[in-house]
């Protein structure tokens, strides 16, 4: 069960004061402030300080933060962890994620952080990007390495070019890997996340997109661009039929055990247990959408 909606997952340049200031004007459910690719190797000591500044001083009105640090094989990555811990961020995404060892080294650099900047031990959260045939291998140990892993993410970019694969519209090129990740993520009892749509002029590609991964079961996408936040959202917003169907089936199964019966009927169809859960998730994101304010979830 999900205990946080993450539908978009905004990436921003760190160094760019003027796209990061005031962000969470656009509501994404998490913002993501990029050391990585976005930033050139001459700039990422200016970026980090940014960065920095930007987590102590600017208040998201409850939109999530998190930091996408460097590769661990680079000379950045350990000042990268530090300035994101030491300014409060709730989570570090690790890029180009391959191996068990990659998380468990970020993860014991992230408490010495923790330590140094008198932050809760445990509280700062990891997100592994998944972006090569090895780390798609390695999907579910990754997933599973650390109580710190709120989720696993594709990252399609890198991932086409180490498969060799042909970028294509439809995404064929992407199944087996959004197949492979959601499973590994479910097996670890974690979330899980799709990659990018980089055409940021074609709403109903993306809208395609998106009811595809959200049928697959993917929690949420990453994006690019404020102008994806809506449609993604209203994707992953729940009907009004939806919603009072899912009411009905946590309802009506609670008094079918009380009365000791095992299955009931709702709109013609079989409901039992095993359906709740899907049935609350559906309330946490009509909840989320501010469509529902039971407290069913």
């Amino acid at each position: 069960m999900i205990k946080r909606t993450r539908r978009t997952m905004m990436f921003l340049n760190a160094q760019r004061a003027s796209l990061i200031k005031d962000a969470y004007v656009y509501q994404p459910d998490t913002v993501i402030l990029d050391l990585e690719d976005a930033v050139s190797p001459r700039e990422k000591d200016s970026a980090r300080i940014q960065l920095y500044h930007t987590l102590k001083s600017i208040d998201y009105m409850g939109v999530e933060r998190w930091v996408r640090i460097n590769e661990p094989h680079t000379p950045y990555y350990k000042e990268d962890i530090r300035a994101a811990i030491a300014g409060g961020a709730e989570g570090i995404r690790l890029p180009m994620t391959e191996t068990v060892d990659q998380v468990l080294l970020v993860e014991k650099l992230m408490g010495e952080a923790e330590k140094e900047f008198n932050v809760p031990f445990g509280s700062t959260m990891i997100m592994a990007a998944i972006e090569s045939p090895l780390g798609l291998i390695n999907a579910y140990d990754i997933a599973s390495s650390t109580p710190r892993m709120m989720g696993i993410a594709l990252s399609a970019g890198d991932y086409r070019r180490t498969m060799q694969a042909i970028e294509t519209k439809t995404g064929e090129e992407l199944f087996y890997a959004r197949s492979q990740i959601v499973v590994a993520a479910r097996a670890a009892g974690v979330m899980a996340f799709d990659s990018v749509y980089t055409d940021l002029d074609d709403f109903d590609s993306l809208r395609e997109e998106t009811k595809l991964i959200k049928n697959m079961g993917f929690d949420g996408k990453s994006i690019i661009s404020p102008k994806q936040i809506a449609t993604i959202h209203d994707v992953f917003t729940p009907t009004q039929n939806e919603i009072d169907r899912a009411i009905n089936i946590v309802k009506g199964v609670k008094e079918s055990e009380e009365a000791g019966i095992g299955v009931l009927i709702i709109d013609g169809k079989m409901v039992d247990i095993a359906h709740v859960e899907g049935a609350k998730r559906i309330l946490k994101l009509a909840q989320a959408a501010n469509k529902y304010k039971g407290d069913l979830v």
